[in-house]
């Protein structure tokens, strides 16, 4: 079997608490979204996400409230939307810029980016946040900024975290054999999917009873060993 030259890795509770993401984030974006939105609807690129709304929910004659209306509940039901994800990513950038907050990640988990980055291997982020968001998180966490340790970033516009083909796209998009990536998460399905397209998967169980799985199963970064 071909050696691991890609970890590739989740963010929300796998390198991060799930905390932070709901009881911070989105908190953050519910709160502020339909002033950001009335604030930057003349924007081109805002106009487009909107219209993104619109197709995906089936209503496209939809006025702007009612489309902020649609992002409010999806952010309450966390729907892996596209459109949405864009958008929180912008809000979250000013909260990020006025010292709102600082993205959590996991002392073990830095270290353990760290640990394989100097080892060589190259490190990838595959998370349903946009990858603006996913920069912003790591750009601006506790522990400094990360982004350095990664060379490349996927969301949702890759496909879907649960489909096999997303993981395919992915290896195809590195220039790796799938058994070359591990993948780190704390979803069976999404581990499920990967392994279904060749990639190797640790599952990340920070809380709760460890589940009984065909995958490895570690409680922190410190027992994944690449």
């Amino acid at each position: 079997m071909s050696p691991v030259r890609v970890v590739l890795t989740d963010i929300e509770g796998t390198t991060s608490a799930i905390t932070f993401v709901h009881e911070v984030l989105f908190p953050y974006a519910r709160a502020r979204l339909p002033s950001w939105v009335e604030a930057h609807a003349h924007e081109p690129r805002v106009q487009a996400v909107l219209d993104a709304v619109r197709a995906e929910a089936g209503t496209p004659e939809a006025g702007r409230d009612e489309v902020v209306t649609t992002l409010l509940g999806w952010i309450d039901v966390d729907r892996k939307a596209t459109p949405l994800k864009t958008l929180q990513g912008w809000v979250w950038e000013e909260g990020y810029r006025d010292g709102a907050y600082r993205a959590h990640v996991y002392a073990d988990a830095v270290e353990g980016l760290r640990r394989w980055h100097r080892a060589g291997l190259r490190l990838a982020v595959y998370s349903s946040g946009s990858v603006h968001a996913q920069q912003l998180f790591f750009g601006h966490s506790e522990a400094g900024d990360l982004r350095a340790l990664f060379s490349a970033w996927f969301d949702t516009s890759t496909g879907p975290k649960r489909d096999p083909s997303s993981y395919a796209a992915i290896a195809h998009a590195l220039a790796e054999a799938p058994a070359a990536i591990l993948f780190l998460s704390d979803v069976g399905e999404e581990l499920d999917a990967a392994r279904a397209a060749g990639l190797r998967t640790t599952w990340v169980v920070r809380r709760g009873a460890l589940p009984t799985s065909s995958h490895p199963v570690v409680r922190t970064f410190d027992g994944v060993h690449p």
